[in-house]
């Protein structure tokens, strides 16, 4: 081999090397880039799951905000008794709704559900699993039926947390309480006119209602109902002395539970709701004003009172035959004469009798704490009008306006509110009535139920010292008086030192023949049937059969009943 040769392999040789010596130092490099592009290929999918989690988390913390703000929106306020018994609270509540997309075995769905509720119908679940939307499979879910649905460990099925408002008492205050509607939102009684404080208050309202006593005046009222067969009640309880009403009731009534709407005019709240002419309730108003004004005296003698009255070509006439001639102030109010009342009405003139009425608030529409409250119908005051309105005809009002006037003529003659809101009215007392007025009243209130010659002996209750009266009117219906009545009875308790006023109202009641009175006048006599449809054998009866029930609450809660 030549040197040429040689040098050619040699210098091949070393190309070769040289290109080899290349390459591997370019497969370093490369690998090296690779490895450092791997990294940072590891670290960018990690900062993007990183980022897929934070979506994640916000989304999820997002939900829970809104949950929270449906929450916030959907909270109302508790509502409790005056001995913190609750009548309305707020709870939580699970639906169980259903996520088509995410049934896996559908025939497995619907085979378990078939076994697990019978009674339900799996072929309108079938269709709306069809259509594709998520729908609520049942609200309100029992604890029972949440353990069964759960226990199937299908992720189609979703519980949802809810806030509802239940009502414990069921019907028992519904006229006082109200209702809501589907967005929350009061629609009567105290859950409208409150709606604001609701949603907004933490603490539970405390109302001056007592639970039990509503309960048993509204067992006796739903009894009377069907033994003198009437139309409708009402009856309020309210402390003389601060307005704090301890009981009200009205009926018929509803189940706030059972969301409707409540449509039926026989639904109204005759409490407060209800313009009625009430008959000789007012003869006490007409006795009252005079007192105050000092024209008469209760001992103030009334002679030759006619029979019957004619004003403006119709006839005014005594409701009973067997009423003196003569008569007294007093005994005009114990025997509740028709043309007494007219004679005290003239010697007081229509101005000063008008102006008593308003001062007591009879003639306005009074303001209380729920909207369903009704307005007197105006009366057009004159002559004839003036004769008719001293005992009740022709004149309308409320029950609720009724217990306050009668309740200001009881306290001394301090102007009290009615109220539903406990300590409301502490320290709210003006005057204005005369102080005698109700020292004179009072008296002749308790005879009208202590002697033989009132009308309301039905109500004499032992140990309560009550006084009352009675009222008897016929019912206007389109402007046209009927046989139709509204019987009323008034009463206040102790006399002696009052305490309380009940009204009991009775919206057309019939005479019933098999209804057994038992007399209070310790004689054990009985007598069965009711001979008159009035007041003093309805409205009466009704009230002493109310005070026998509550009368051991009342004695235990309120001592100076005794």
């Amino acid at each position: 081999m030549s040197k040429r040769d040689s040098r050619i392999i040699l210098e091949t040789q070393e190309n070769d090397f040289s290109y080899k010596r290349s390459k591997s130092n370019l497969n370093i490099t490369f690998n090296r880039i690779s490895f450092i592009f791997f990294i940072f290929f590891i670290i960018f999918i990690i900062y993007l799951v990183h980022l897929a989690h934070l979506g994640s988390r916000n989304s999820k913390m997002n939900e829970t905000n809104d949950l929270k703000k449906v929450s916030n929106k959907l909270y109302r306020a508790d509502i409790i008794d005056t001995n913190n018994k609750y009548l309305v609270k707020t709870i939580n509540s699970i639906d169980i709704g259903i996520s088509p997309s995410k049934i896996i075995d559908e025939k497995k769905l619907l085979l378990n559900l078939k076994y697990l509720f019978p009674e339900k119908d799996i072929q309108k679940i079938k269709k709306r699993i069809d259509k594709g939307k998520f729908f609520y499979f049942e609200k309100k879910i029992s604890e029972e039926n949440y353990e069964k649905l759960m226990q199937l460990g299908d992720n189609a099925i979703e519980p949802r947390d809810n806030l509802i408002r239940i009502y414990p008492q069921s019907n028992l205050f519904s006229h006082i309480i109200g209702q809501i509607d589907n967005d929350n939102n009061g629609i009567s009684g105290l859950e409208k006119s409150l709606d604001e404080q609701l949603k907004n208050s933490q603490q539970p309202i405390k109302l001056t209602v007592d639970k039990d006593i509503q309960y048993l005046i509204r067992e006796e009222l739903i009894k009377f109902n069907k033994i003198f067969n009437t139309k409708g009640s009402a009856s309020i309880l309210m402390d003389v002395n601060n307005g704090e009403i301890i009981s009200l009731v009205s009926l018929p009534d509803f189940n706030p539970n059972q969301r409707k709407k409540i449509s039926d005019p026989n639904f109204i709240n005759r409490a407060t709701k209800g313009v009625y002419e009430f008959g000789s309730v007012f003869k006490t108003f007409t006795l009252a004003a005079a007192l105050n004004e000092k024209i008469i005296e209760p001992q103030t003698e009334f002679l030759d009172l006619p029979k019957s009255l004619s004003c403006a070509g119709f006839p005014i006439r005594e409701y009973d035959n067997k009423i003196p001639s003569n008569l007294t102030a007093e005994e005009i109010l114990i025997r509740s004469g028709n043309i007494g009342s007219v004679r005290i009405g003239q010697k007081l003139g229509e101005d000063k009798f008008k102006s008593f009425l308003s001062t007591i608030g009879i003639l306005k529409k009074i303001t209380f704490e729920i909207e369903e409250v009704g307005k007197p119908i105006e009366f057009n005051w004159g002559k004839c009008p003036l004769a008719t309105a001293s005992f009740g005809h022709g004149i309308t009002t409320t029950l609720i306006q009724l217990v306050k006037a009668y309740s200001i003529i009881a306290n001394g003659g301090y102007n009290i509110d009615p109220t539903l809101i406990k300590n409301k009215n502490r320290n709210k007392r003006e005057k204005i009535l005369n102080d005698d007025v109700s020292k004179k009243i009072l008296p002749i209130l308790r005879k009208i139920v202590s002697t033989k010659n009132g009308t309301a002996s039905l109500a004499n209750v032992t140990g309560f010292d009550v006084g009352g009266k009675t009222g008897t009117a016929q019912k206007s219906i389109n402007g046209v008086y009927t046989n139709k009545k509204i019987n009323s009875f008034l009463s206040v308790f102790p006399t002696s030192k009052p305490k309380f006023v009940m009204a009991v109202m009775l919206d057309e009641p019939k005479i019933s023949k098999d209804y057994i009175y038992h007399y209070r006048d310790g004689s054990n006599i009985k007598y069965k049937g009711t001979p008159f449809n009035t007041a003093g054998w309805t409205a009466v009866e009704v009230t002493g059969q109310i005070l026998d029930k509550i009368g051991p609450i009342l004695a235990t809660k309120y001592s100076e009943v005794y």
